[in-house]
């Protein structure tokens, strides 16, 4: 996540990629929502963040909140590495990737709230309350949705990560962020 990108401005230029609206939902008034969806291509999500395969496991941001929150989404095929051995004949989705897939839409959201800290990479700084409640298995469509919590000296960071197949709880949980130079 070295790339850090403002979005909450107008007058700010942006380096390289701008989440671009997508489709407005109306409110239950019928009139649009003040703050309009975003959405984000693999190719715009690989100038955010610097994981790469078989690492990058975000394929699209369909709905991004700056400074906000971020639902993003994982397609998980039979080709994926991780299959070949977990497990033969039963292919699981490792719940550590699952972890690491929400954390990589929270870092999105992360990378689009601070220029002075170009250079810098967040990475974990821990986890807390993480539950597994189902598997994720080659064929779903894994739906994360990352909501931010706080952030201390902009450095460091707390959200809270969910994750859903088929609007099925998977896992749930908080992911810290810490700034490394």
């Amino acid at each position: 996540m070295s790339t850090l990108i403002n979005v909450n401005t107008t007058d700010t230029p942006l380096s390289h990629v701008e989440a671009r609206p997508a489709t407005v939902e109306e409110g239950t008034s019928g009139h649009p929502e003040a703050t309009p969806k975003t959405v984000l291509s693999a190719e715009e999500i690989h100038k955010l963040l610097p994981h790469r395969y078989p690492f990058a496991l975000v394929d699209r941001i369909i709905d991004y909140v700056p400074g906000k929150r971020a639902v993003g989404i994982k397609n998980v095929t039979f080709n994926e590495p991780h299959f070949q051995g977990h497990f033969p004949g039963r292919p699981i989705m490792p719940g550590v990737l699952i972890v690491e897939a929400m954390a990589q839409v929270g870092g999105v959201v992360l990378t689009q709230m601070n220029e002075d800290v170009q250079g810098g990479l967040f990475m974990f700084a821990g986890i807390d309350k993480v539950r597994f409640r189902r598997p994720v298995v080659p064929g779903d469509q894994l739906i994360m949705t990352v909501e931010l919590l706080w952030v201390k000296k902009r450095r460091f960071g707390k959200m809270q990560g969910r994750a859903e197949v088929d609007g099925q709880l998977v896992s749930e949980g908080e992911l810290m962020f810490s700034l490394v130079d």
